[in-house]
């Protein structure tokens, strides 16, 4: 029985932090979706000064700074990279887990253009071959 026990509290400790590294529902104060459909999702991301994330996840995707930002994102394995970006500025940024910081006096704005993987389409029946074609011609 503790076995049990045990394994269910294991799986359950893997899983919560897997449900939760999507950002607009573990930080909400940040993270708001603007637009969404089946290929982006769109978010407004906002944080006041030496404002603090937690950890989560993003696909790949396109931010567009509004603002000017100097950003400090803590990565896996305690590396951190600083990044800075220009009102206007837009770059690629590759799927990943981060805690962004920010480092600045000041507010600061971006959106976030997140790409959602493809679904492959069920594969197609191969289709009967035609049936041959009446020429009109009488045997």
């Amino acid at each position: 029985m503790r076995r049990i026990l045990y394994l269910s509290l294991f799986l359950l400790a893997c899983a919560v932090p897997a449900l939760a590294q999507d950002p607009v529902k573990v930080d909400s104060k940040h993270y708001k979706v603007e637009f969404e459909n089946a290929k982006v999702r769109v978010l407004r991301i906002r944080y006041g000064p030496h404002e603090k994330s937690v950890w989560h996840y993003h696909p790949s995707a396109v931010a567009i700074a509004v603002t000017d930002a100097k950003v400090k994102f803590n990565l896996p394995g305690g590396k951190s990279l600083e990044q800075e970006m220009k009102a206007g500025q837009a770059m690629w940024t590759p799927a990943g887990k981060h805690l962004p910081e920010n480092l600045s006096d000041s507010d600061f704005e971006v959106i976030l253009v997140e790409m959602k993987a493809k679904r492959r389409a069920p594969a197609k029946k191969p289709s009967a071959p035609p049936a041959a074609a009446d020429t009109g011609k009488k045997n």
